[in-house]
């Protein structure tokens, strides 16, 4: 996409939600995008005129909204790096779902094509040598520790 059809991560995020909605009811409402997202309609009306102007989603007020084959791009590129970040902090990371979803939302605006791929291309390496993973784990300390067994309880001293 060039600098004129730059994304702001906004965009990027109602991008992202239609789509998901989108892949679930066939198309999406204002009212979907607008729970999906908690923003207000007026937020949600704005974001798509913005987005039609780019020629990213078909949009009539009180009417679907769907993808242009643009917008279905590029809503794959943000979906693409946010399942990427998701998926290396949860299953590499071992970070929990909550905080991985998170971090994810906030850093898949960040990457470019180039580290995408690169980054793509380290976690394809460590899942082919798992051993990396399990060593890296030991020595960072992120090894799935097994929580130790309860002590017993002390016996109350007699006459207590």
């Amino acid at each position: 996409m060039g600098d004129a059809q730059r994304l702001s991560e906004s965009q990027e995020d109602y991008l992202e939600a239609i789509f998901h909605i989108e892949t679930a009811k066939q198309a999406a409402r204002a009212k979907d995008i607008s729970d999906r997202l908690g923003v207000t309609r007026a937020s949600v009306t704005g974001a798509l005129k913005a987005l039609a102007g780019k020629s990213l989603v078909n949009y009539s007020p009180y009417d679907l909204v769907t993808l242009t084959q643009a917008g279905r791009k590029a809503a794959r590129d943000v979906v693409r790096r946010h399942e990427a970040m998701h998926d290396f902090f949860v299953k590499v990371l071992k970070i929990g779902e909550e905080e991985a979803e998170k971090s994810a939302c906030r850093m898949e605006h960040a990457l470019s094509p180039h580290i995408l791929e690169r980054f793509l291309q380290f976690v394809a390496y460590v899942e082919r040598r798992p051993d990396s993973l399990k060593t890296w784990r030991t020595e960072s300390g992120t090894a799935a520790v097994k929580k130790p067994k309860a002590a017993p309880r002390a016996r109350k001293a007699a006459g207590a």
